[in-house]
């Protein structure tokens, strides 16, 4: 018998969020194509379509927008909590905690419901921009209502009202992030979930998934290729150094899709009014110019193409983020996937109980 392991191919369930089909490029998030929604829709309008299965009108997007505002205060109880640990807890851990934290008497409840899917969403990028900031020194700000999500994110990490092309492009990421069907992270949480937990532990759940280095820290690989190469006239003899010696160029290739990675295809366009404006960012595409190009050269018809986390990267150095707030990012643009999928798991919810094949000894005795 074939050994088994990792569940992939696997069928765990049925889903109406989202669809990923890697060999034909396919990404899809309720009927639409989560490349067009990326370049055309806020980060609200996206999230508002996953919990509810269609785009909001300018009423119920005026609702949700106010909501959310609503609920970006941090309780105090949990303000106390963030100052206490120390500055060498990772922030993943600290998010992972924090949010287990919010699971109080009135939000630890079976089932879940769509208050506490936008309480959690409002909430996720405070909570990493307080716990930032603390690590910095800096006093934490107060969230504007006035401003987007996405923007009002930047401007709680910097203390500056940010551009309008930062904002874009930030929020065409969190929408490419928003959702990739049952990935490890929405699936730990379908499980947690599936026990009649509450979603706050699921969520919990979902975060300790995201925070392995396989599932949530590709940019990172990136980010260090970029900045060893430096300049444009380094690219293409690093680059070629790096093919020659039989080693992986980060931010090309990807595990599901055999394809252009629509992800990527969608940061590309939503993130043109950035270029001739950001050295870094155009040293990137530079940089994605020449790998294909080598590519092609070296590996021929490996169909090895740009992936989402090369343009991640390239747009998260452009916004002078922290490293250390690259995956936390990456988990504040998931939480509504997660949260659409612990809904639909309530729905109509049967525990996740699998089987595994034994493969240990027996007693000696055939005693039972």
């Amino acid at each position: 018998m074939a050994k088994v392991t990792g569940l992939e191919g696997v069928v765990a369930g049925e889903t109406a969020i989202g669809l990923v089909d890697g060999e034909k490029g396919y990404l899809v998030y309720r009927g639409y194509w989560a490349k067009e929604l990326a370049v055309s829709k806020s980060y609200e309008e996206v999230a508002y379509l996953l919990w509810n299965g269609h785009l909001p009108d300018a009423e119920e997007l005026a609702q949700l927008k106010v909501q959310m505002a609503a609920e970006r205060a941090i309780p105090e109880y949990l303000c106390k909590m963030l100052d206490l640990y120390p500055a060498s807890v990772p922030l993943m851990l600290v998010l992972q905690s924090a949010v287990a934290a919010l699971g109080d008497e009135e939000n630890a409840t079976w089932p879940p419901t769509l208050k506490q899917a936008v309480r959690l969403t409002a909430m996720l990028p405070v909570i990493i921009a307080y716990r930032y900031r603390s690590l910095q020194g800096l006093a934490p700000l107060k969230s504007l209502p006035e401003l987007g999500h996405a923007a009002n994110y930047l401007y709680l990490l910097t203390g500056k009202l940010p551009e309008e092309a930062h904002v874009k492009a930030l929020s065409a990421y969190m929408i490419l992030c928003i959702e990739h069907g049952m990935n490890a992270s929405t699936f730990a949480g379908r499980v947690v979930l599936s026990t009649e937990s509450d979603m706050c532990a699921a969520v919990a759940g979902s975060i300790g998934a995201m925070k392995g280095p396989l599932h949530g820290g590709a940019p990172y690989e990136v980010i260090s290729m970029l900045e060893e190469i430096g300049t444009k006239e380094r690219a293409e003899p690093w680059l070629r150094e790096k093919l020659e010696a039989g080693e992986k160029l980060m931010g090309f290739g990807h595990r599901i899709y055999k394809t252009k990675d629509p992800r990527a295809e969608a940061l590309q366009i939503a993130t043109l009014t950035m270029v001739g404006k950001d050295a870094s960012f155009d040293l990137a595409l530079h940089v994605e110019a020449t790998a294909i190009a080598l590519l092609e050269e070296y590996k021929p018809g490996r169909r090895l193409f740009t992936n989402v986390e090369f343009y991640a990267a390239a747009i998260l150095k452009a916004l002078e983020l922290a490293p250390e707030i690259f995956t936390p990012t990456f988990t504040a643009g998931r939480i509504v996937g997660w949260t659409a999928h612990l809904l639909e798991q309530s729905a109509h919810n049967r525990i996740f109980r699998p089987q595994s094949t034994y493969i240990g000894p027996m007693p000696e005795s055939e005693t039972v």
